[in-house]
């Protein structure tokens, strides 16, 4: 399973117009699921997400947590993170999950958030999505959890 992290200042995700998904301060998350992945991979990446030390303490050091700072959390599905890009000029998805694993494991990785976490918002899988956000940096982290 594949996290790509942004500290944001703020993050939205719009679908036909509308907002489905907006946050302050916090991660906004791209999430890419590879057909090996299953709840475990799933649980992995968000005990990361949740501990991953990417904002600033009182010396600047990123020492703290989006749990540290009470931040918000934004959980965007993308397909095109399991994309295989070593050959050629067009990508191949050969290494994504089915839309029905994908699916799940998504649902799956946003409702545990939902349950350690105070604030969420998400995108809509399978959706064409316009996401807006406000880098803060720009940090951006690539996570990618192996199946076990």
């Amino acid at each position: 399973m594949i996290g790509l992290i942004q500290r944001v200042s703020q993050a939205s995700v719009a679908v036909d117009c509308h907002t489905v998904g907006q946050i302050g301060r916090g991660l906004l998350v791209l999430v890419g699921v590879e057909k090996q992945d299953n709840q475990a991979t799933a649980q992995r990446l968000l005990d990361r997400l949740l501990a991953y030390r990417v904002f600033p303490d009182a010396e600047g050091k990123m020492n703290l947590s989006l749990t540290d700072i009470g931040g918000e959390l934004l959980l965007v599905p993308q397909f095109t993170l399991a994309a295989d890009t070593k050959k050629g000029t067009r990508p191949s998805f050969s290494s994504a999950a089915p839309p029905e694993l994908g699916q799940s494991l998504f649902d799956y990785i946003v409702a545990k958030a939902r349950e350690r976490h105070a604030k969420v918002g998400t995108g809509v899988f399978g959706a064409d999505m316009k996401v807006s956000l406000i880098n803060d940096g720009p940090v951006t982290f690539w996570l990618q959890m192996g199946a076990s």
